[in-house]
């Protein structure tokens, strides 16, 4: 398969919603799908389709469409499911437990492995099947089995030097919810942020401009 290094950042954050349709479309039955119903499926064109999967390669025939299975998988490698990523959760607060004992972490290719704290009535219990160790044992765990991910769920005033600690220990990527933007000390560290308010005051505006759309047509 060719693949195109240069992908942009919106082809990219993309992908994961054509593995998700794709997962529905599969477990729905069905077996084959044009570019133009699984853009309609999406809220996207069938030519967006088709420019965002020729960066990685040629898939699909015309006049025959994808076949599901196919198309799932071969994003699903795209992704790097298949290449058993492993994670730890630093803090086992309200989101943090939320985290460990609904996200399904397996059907996205990660195998969650520790979770770590500081408050002495959750070390050394379980959450979800997960083992909770004490914060101070993070880099002696991680030198003895390297991790891929850290997700921090800590208070915004330890998320930089939590950051730190994972960085300095050798993760790959770190999965931030702390809404606080950490700068990384290692170039080969990626961070993903994920911003509540971003999505909530999106979800805003949205609806300020149907409102405001609704209300000059109820004056014309």
């Amino acid at each position: 398969m060719k693949r195109n290094t240069k992908v942009s950042t919106a082809v990219i954050r993309r992908l994961p919603r054509y593995y998700r349709q794709l997962s529905e479309l599969q477990e729905a039955g069905t077996v084959r799908i044009s570019s133009s119903a699984l853009g309609k499926s999406m809220g996207l064109t069938a030519s967006q389709i088709r420019q965002d999967l020729f960066c990685f390669g040629e898939f699909g025939q015309q006049g025959y469409g994808y076949k599901v299975d196919s198309l799932k998988e071969e994003i699903g490698e795209i992704l790097g499911i298949s290449r058993g990523h492993t994670l730890v959760v630093l803090g086992t607060g309200n989101l943090g437990r939320a985290i460990i004992q609904n996200f399904r972490f397996s059907s996205n290719g990660f195998q969650l492995l520790a979770a770590f704290d500081v408050n002495p009535g959750v070390v050394g219990s379980e959450i979800a099947g997960v083992p909770v160790y004490h914060a101070d044992g993070l880099e002696r765990f991680l030198a003895a089995r390297p991790v891929d991910v850290g997700v921090l769920t800590v208070p915004i005033a330890a998320a930089q030097q939590m950051g730190d600690r994972l960085a300095n220990a050798g993760v790959k990527g770190i999965w931030n919810f702390t809404n606080y933007e950490i700068t990384c000390p290692s170039p080969d560290v990626v961070v993903e942020s994920v911003h509540f308010s971003d999505s909530l005051l999106t979800l805003s505006y949205l609806i300020s401009q149907r409102e405001e759309s609704e209300l000059q047509e109820d004056k014309t």
